[in-house]
């Protein structure tokens, strides 16, 4: 058969299959390019199954795009929460008050406006063309891309750009016409379903007849990717402090600048270890270690000027980002009346109490001395240090955007 052939078969065929098998999605349930670009944001290396109750949440709470526009950004981050990738959030955001601005909060109809967009690549630019206004605009994420690399038999490596740029004029040639956004669905969703990753079902693959890579019995070696590199490893300590008097039962949390990674996401303390301190976080070195819980304590002392006093290790926890590995150890520790309570609590049971950590100082400031300190942080006024630090009960966990890792933290704590 002739390549044109086979491309026109290929696209025939796999949008007959979509018409009869596609999934009942909510953002499927109208074209509205607002809930196309929420979508497609939103499903950014992330599964379908993840994102569909995220969507519908987002959905409730910014039904439009000058809703989202006009929303508080920790509102936003807090919808979000759980996603990951927070960046995209922000860009999202960053979008819609775009769109509000230059176009009257009406999504634009043509590519180079859409592709203007805060946060907006050539994928999304794509998917939301096609499939909000049914242009002939080639959607191509890693799925399509794996699609076609076998279909073609494709020996290019995907991860190059100019691979990229030859797919998308590929998938460009094979939109059958007028049928745009549920072909660019189509192929999105055989790549989901069928032509998966590591173990393609060629069986019920409505185009394997013509299949180059499975005719040649290479469906599970392409599409050709170099491995990208591993995020590199980052080490940290962190402490949780509890809280006394009116903030007793709650624990100090801070609140990340307002650019870099997590932008203004909220945060257990916590410090990067120097590379020769780093040995402390081997899983062969004993779990307490007295100089790095003084690290943090002077960390502390320097950012709210409050004294506190780390006294057992809690748990050990790790977070991978794209391009980094935190490895984290997490402390308890109290303010400094607490430290002396405990210590007396130790001296009368005649025991050293599980996990204590050896003395960092002969004796501790009382807590009196800790007053001014507590004031600035204990209604989240305090702008301390290298940020804004407030005491939080568990209540307030359904307010404050936090993190996967320091909400598994949290609720570990508040079991």
């Amino acid at each position: 058969m002739e390549q044109e052939a086979i491309k026109q078969f290929f696209s025939t065929e796999l949008l007959t299959w979509y018409r009869l098998i596609k999934r009942d999605l909510p953002w499927r349930k109208n074209r509205d390019p607002y809930r196309v670009w929420v979508s497609e944001i939103m499903l950014q290396q992330t599964r379908v199954d993840t994102v569909i109750p995220f969507y519908n949440n987002f959905m409730g709470k910014f039904p439009t795009v000058t809703a989202l526009a006009e929303a508080p950004e920790e509102e936003v981050l807090k919808s979000w929460e759980g996603l990951g990738y927070y960046s995209r959030a922000r860009n999202l955001q960053a979008g819609a008050k775009e769109v509000v601005a230059r176009y009257g909060g009406i999504m634009p109809d043509d590519k180079a406006s859409v592709a203007g967009l805060k946060g907006v690549g050539p994928y999304t630019s794509g998917a939301i063309m096609s499939i909000a206004f049914n242009r002939p605009e080639p959607a191509v994420d890693g799925n399509v891309m794996r699609v076609l690399s076998r279909y073609f038999c494709l020996e290019d490596d995907i991860a190059k750009p100019s691979t990229r740029v030859g797919i998308e004029k590929l998938a460009t040639s094979l939109i059958p016409e007028g049928a745009a956004g549920d072909f660019n669905q189509a192929l999105m969703e055989l790549g989901a379903l069928v032509c998966t990753p590591k173990s393609p079902s060629c069986l019920p693959c409505p185009v394997m007849e013509h299949c180059a890579a499975r005719l040649a019995g290479r469906e599970t070696e392409l599409p050709i990717k170099t491995k990208a590199k591993p995020p590199r490893p980052e080490f940290r300590a962190a402490v949780i402090v509890a809280g006394s008097g009116k903030n007793k039962g709650k624990v100090l949390v801070r609140q990340r600048p307002a650019t870099g990674l997590l932008a203004q996401m909220w945060e257990l303390p916590h410090l990067l270890l120097e590379p020769d301190k780093t040995k402390w976080l081997d899983e062969s070195a004993p779990k307490e270690q007295g100089e790095l819980a003084e690290m943090i304590s002077r960390m502390l002392e320097e950012d709210t000027g409050l004294l506190i006093r780390p006294r057992s290790w809690f748990t050990d926890a790790d977070h991978i980002f794209s391009h980094i590995h935190w490895k984290m150890r997490f402390y308890l520790a109290d303010l400094g009346e607490e430290a002396d309570a405990y210590k007396e609590l130790a001296a009368a049971n005649s025991t050293n109490v599980a996990g204590e950590l050896p003395p960092l100082y002969e004796t501790l400031t009382p807590a009196d001395a800790n007053n001014a300190a507590l004031e600035a942080v204990s209604d989240g006024t305090g702008d301390t240090g290298s940020g804004s630090y407030r005491w939080i009960g568990k209540e307030d966990m359904e307010t404050l955007p936090f993190p996967n890792l320091f909400l598994r933290i949290l609720k570990k704590i508040w079991e």
